[in-house]
């Protein structure tokens, strides 16, 4: 049986698709080519219909039809190159991972001089309001509500303006 009668599969279409879609990209085909081509490849059965949808185009069926289309097998150096470029990637990406890690303990809001937060002032007069409520009436509480509204009011005002660069 000729090699050429063999029937193909999805697999083998799909890939002579996607090599007629990247010569219609680099400008070899037409569109109206392209569909003609397309349609062939949908309907072929063997591998040499498949083969004629590709036989004037170059590649890998330039020299003669591909009995068996589809991708190539990678031989051990496309291994060992994919190997080093993936090396070098994380490589890349775990020195970047390192700089911003680097970064974020630089910023000023990560320094530990800095206490995000009212301080020990709000507490105080928190306590005072409790004890002027119960002691002192209403009035007392109201200005140490004023005060203490005041200072929430500074705080957020602050707190902003140090974020601005």
């Amino acid at each position: 049986m000729d090699p050429r009668d063999l029937r193909i599969g999805d697999a083998e279409r799909e890939h002579t698709m996607t090599a007629l879609r990247e010569h219609f990209a680099q400008g070899r085909l037409d569109h109206e080519e392209l569909d003609q081509r397309l349609d062939q490849a949908l309907t072929a059965r063997t591998a040499g219909e498949l083969a004629r949808v590709t036989a004037d185009l170059p590649g890998p069926g330039a020299a003669g039809p591909r009995l068996h289309p589809g991708p190539a097998v990678p031989g051990p150096d496309d291994w060992h190159a994919a190997t080093e470029a993936q090396r070098a990637q994380m490589q890349s990406m775990g020195q970047a991972h390192r700089d911003l890690r680097r970064e974020w303990r630089q910023w000023p809001h990560r320094s530990h001089h800095h206490h995000p937060g009212p301080g020990p002032f709000l507490p105080i007069l928190f306590v005072i309001g409790i004890v002027g409520l119960i002691f002192g009436g209403w009035g007392l509480l109201k200005v140490v509500l004023f005060i203490w509204v005041g200072s929430m009011i500074v705080s957020a005002i602050r707190r902003r303006a140090h974020r601005r660069p």
